[in-house]
């Protein structure tokens, strides 16, 4: 990919304006405010650059030593700063240039802290292939990154057997946002975490947890160093009072969690099962019927722009184009687990090779009678779903990994759903939504209050609900395994 080399001119380059780049020039003004004694930086460098049609977004990531804070117990670390997801040039060569008044490029550049190691007289290079990987993502999606967002990486961030595998991201504590000729730059820091500080970031929202680390020294502290060394999770230091503090912020704050993929399936009670035009023959069968395109962009949507909290929770409308020509501002953080994995694969995509039905000809429906089913992981799920997004006016989904099945809970609050108060059960081919009123989640609540233990149980679990005509099971793997659901 790139060389390690010393920077042969960046602060040389510095009084000679008028041939060196204005957009690189100012963060490597900012840079130099931080570290006025390495005018030469290490870095990283693109051999070939992305916009003469290499693999690599970022021309340039710089490395610095930074002295830490021992008044503040801040630790001696390497300090990463990116250069390429703003707009370094001006002349369109990678970023179009819309004027001084928006964002540069992308808006804003990565930084990452790493604790520095005793005797490590050099910094590791291998932030800098994190960091490119990351820029891939956001050149290819076009999704930009915003502070609190989550990244799932399932992989040790160093490709050791380190716990922590996995990213959030928050506002560089040194860094401050710069003004360039081409737009505002700000800087966003890679924070590393463990599977389950993911998890309740997941289920709560970032900035929450970022807070949480920050109060621990040996997860980050006040400057979110990165320490990948450590074994320690802030659950396991701190168990009870950690745990309770994310319980009450989502029951405060609601949940950032707006949707999974997940074993999960489907029934129209209110058909007999051999109408043809059964929902049921959506899940069931060797070829489910796929979601159009623009079904699965709402989907996708709505998994994107669910973190967002707004007065009012919106499902966005489905749209008569796949992507705008406008730079969509959600960020990768709002989509769930395993989004940003090594195999950059969007949960939502089918590997289905079943002739889409196209949107015009499927018509929404109105159904009497739903049962839902979910596998045990999935049915976890549902006491968070019910008191963190609906209870807080927002919306949650669940897309089969099996097919295109999704089932979509929406409170009375959300505007853009098919399902009313008068038909709260509605569906659009596979996608099913429930509406649901705020008493009745509560009375949910109180029955599926065994649901909110992790523990294994006995399945299958049955939760019904006639008045309101509606079913849940909570089913083995295997039912979701095989052919027939």
């Amino acid at each position: 990919m790139d060389e390690m080399r010393p920077s042969s001119g960046a602060a040389a380059h510095l009084g000679l304006a008028s041939i060196f780049p204005p957009g690189l020039q100012a963060i490597y003004g900012e840079s130099r405010r931080l570290y006025p004694d390495q005018a030469n930086p290490l870095q990283v460098t693109a051999i070939v650059k992305y916009w003469l049609g290499g693999p690599d977004p970022l021309d340039y990531i710089s490395m610095y030593r930074n002295v830490g804070c021992p008044g503040q117990d801040i630790p001696e670390h390497w300090h990463y700063v990116s250069l390429g997801l703003s707009d370094l040039y001006g002349d369109n060569r990678v970023h179009e240039f819309t004027g001084q008044e928006g964002p540069s490029g992308f808006g804003f550049e990565l930084t990452f802290r790493l604790k520095r190691e005793a005797g490590e007289t050099a910094p590791p290079t291998w932030p800098a292939e994190l960091m490119q990987g990351l820029a891939r993502y956001v050149f290819q999606s076009e999704n930009t990154f915003c502070s609190g967002d989550h990244i799932s990486w399932h992989s040790p961030l160093d490709n050791s057997e380190s716990r922590i595998q996995h990213m959030l991201l928050t506002e560089d504590p040194q860094m401050l946002p710069v003004q360039t000729p081409f737009g505002h730059v700000s800087f966003l820091q890679i924070v590393g975490v463990c599977t389950e500080e993911l998890q309740a970031a997941q289920q709560w929202n970032g900035q929450g947890i970022l807070d949480l680390l920050r109060g621990v020294h040996i997860a980050g502290g006040p400057w979110l160093i990165t320490d990948m060394r450590r074994g320690e999770t802030i659950f396991d230091i701190d168990p009870h009072m950690q745990q309770e503090r994310v319980d009450k912020g989502i029951e405060t704050d609601g949940s950032n969690l707006s949707g999974v993929s997940a074993k999960c399936a489907w029934d129209d009670l209110s058909r007999p099962p051999e109408d043809e035009d059964d929902s049921r023959s959506i899940c069931i069968g060797s070829q489910p019927r796929r979601l159009s395109d623009k079904d699965t962009e709402q989907i996708r949507e709505a998994l994107r722009k669910g973190l967002e909290i707004k007065s009012k929770s919106v499902l966005p409308p489905i749209s008569s184009q796949r992507h705008s020509h406008d730079r969509p501002q959600q960020s990768v953080g709002h989509f769930q687990t395993q989004q940003i994995s090594r195999s950059r694969k969007n949960s939502l995509e089918s590997e289905s090779s079943a002739a889409i039905v196209p949107h015009e000809l499927v018509r929404t429906r109105q159904l009497e009678s739903v049962h839902l089913k979910f596998n045990q992981e999935s049915g976890t799920l549902l006491p968070l779903c019910l008191r963190g997004r609906l209870l807080h006016g927002r919306h949650f989904t669940y897309k089969s990994i099996n097919g295109d099945t999704a089932i979509t809970f929406v409170s009375t609050g959300v505007e853009g759903a098919f399902a009313t108060e008068e038909h709260p059960y509605a569906a659009h081919g596979p996608w099913l939504q429930i509406l649901l009123t705020e008493e009745f989640v509560e009375q949910m609540l109180a029955d599926i209050q065994d649901l909110s233990t992790r523990e294994v149980s006995k399945l299958p679990k049955e939760y019904s609900w006639p008045d309101k005509k509606l079913k849940i099971s909570v089913l083995p793997d295997t039912v979701f395994d095989s052919p027939l659901q």
